[in-house]
C-alpha cells in the first residue's frame, strides 16, 4: 500500500508531531511526514523536522497582506510536497477558507479536552476551574469552527483532586500521544468515513 504523505503544521515543541514522525518511522502507521510547517521562527517543531531529515519553512504571517494571502503560501508548500493529509500539532491558528476547501476533511487536530466541552485555548484551565472528574483529549477533523470538527477518536483521563494545570496537562499530552498516530493511521488504511456530524471507524 501506498504510503499517505503527511503535512504538519505546528506554532510550538511539536510533541505531537514527533511521536507521529516516530510512528511512521517504525511502520507503526503507513504514512510519512513530508513537510512541517510553522508560524513562528523558533518553534522547536521546525528543529524536529530538520532533525530527521524532513522540509520545513518558516511562514510569517506579517510577511503577506492577509490571511488569505497567508494561507494560501502553505496550501502551496503542501501541494508541492504533495500533502494528502494536513495534521496541526500545536497550530495556533484557527483554519481559513483557504485551507479548508483545499483539504476538505483532510486536516486533523488535536485538543487537549474532550470536545465539545472547554474548546478554544487553556482546555485544561477550563476543566479545573468548572471542577469536571475526567477529562482528557480529542482528535478531529477541522472544520470553520474552533474545534466543532467531527471527532474521530477521544481518550479519557481522570481529574485528581490535587491537579493543577500542568500536572493535568501532562497526563492528557501522554494520551494525545498515543491517539494522534493512531488517527492518522486509521485515514491511511481508508477506514475513516465521514457521516454528518459523526466519524464511523471501519
Amino acid at each position: 500500500m501506498e504510503l499517505l504523505t503527511l503535512g504538519v503544521l505546528a506554532s510550538g515543541r511539536g510533541s505531537n508531531l514527533q511521536y507521529i514522525i516516530d510512528a511512521c518511522e517504525r511502520g507503526a502507521i503507513n504514512a510519512a511526514v513530508k513537510v512541517v510547517i510553522s508560524d513562528k521562527e523558533n518553534a522547536y517543531a521546525l528543529e524536529r523536522a530538520k532533525k530527521h531529515g524532513i522540509a520545513n519553512y518558516f511562514v510569517d504571517l506579517k510577511s503577506f497582506p492577509d490571511k488569505e494571502s497567508y494561507e494560501q503560501r502553505i496550501v502551496k508548500l503542501l501541494k508541492d510536497h504533495k500533502v494528502q493529509l494536513v495534521c496541526l500539532a500545536g497550530y495556533m491558528r484557527l483554519v481559513g477558507p483557504t485551507m479548508l476547501n483545499q483539504f476538505p476533511m483532510r486536516i486533523m487536530n488535536i485538543h487537549p479536552a474532550l470536545l465539545p466541552s472547554f474548546a478554544g485555548l487553556h482546555a485544561q484551565r477550563q476543566a479545573l476551574e468548572y471542577g469536571v472528574k475526567i477529562s482528557g483529549c480529542t482528535v478531529h477533523f477541522v472544520d470553520e469552527g474552533m474545534d466543532t470538527g467531527p471527532i474521530i477518536l477521544q481518550a479519557q483521563v481522570p481529574v485528581l483532586d490535587d491537579d493543577t494545570e500542568e500536572t493535568l496537562s501532562k497526563r492528557i499530552l501522554e494520551q494525545e500521544h498515543i491517539i494522534y498516530p493512531k488517527a492518522v493511521g486509521l485515514f491511511a488504511q481508508g477506514r475513516l468515513r465521514v457521516e454528518g456530524r459523526r466519524v464511523v471507524v471501519k
